[in-house]
């Protein structure tokens, strides 16, 4: 991974921070020391992430709002199933590959 782009949420960044301005957050430093350039979006232009905020509605979509997580352990479980379903559903913009069977092919 060569660069990461973000918005400017205050996980990623303290740019618009009062008072922590000028100190790094603890994503800003990691990606700093393993060498990852971290750029970050305009301001209020969502658009400019378009395909990750796009999967963050389908993961609401299906995944979070019809499950209960009753513990962190149940979530991690919950969400592995999930995750296993999802990467072996055949994708039409992979040529109605599976994820996993596309990533095996791509490495």
């Amino acid at each position: 991974v060569e660069c990461v782009q973000t918005d400017n949420g205050f996980e990623f960044t303290n740019r618009f921070s009062n008072r922590k301005r000028d100190l790094p957050t603890l994503f800003e430093t990691t990606a700093a020391q393993l060498g990852i350039r971290h750029k970050l979006i305009r301001p209020y232009t969502p658009r400019h992430n378009g395909k990750v905020e796009r999967s963050h509605r389908e993961d609401q979509k299906r995944f979070y709002s019809c499950h209960s997580f009753y513990s962190l352990d149940d979530f991690a479980r919950q969400l592995a199933a999930h995750n296993r379903r999802s990467n072996n559903f055949p994708m039409r913009p992979l040529n109605y590959c599976t994820p996993s069977l596309f990533a095996v092919q791509y490495v």
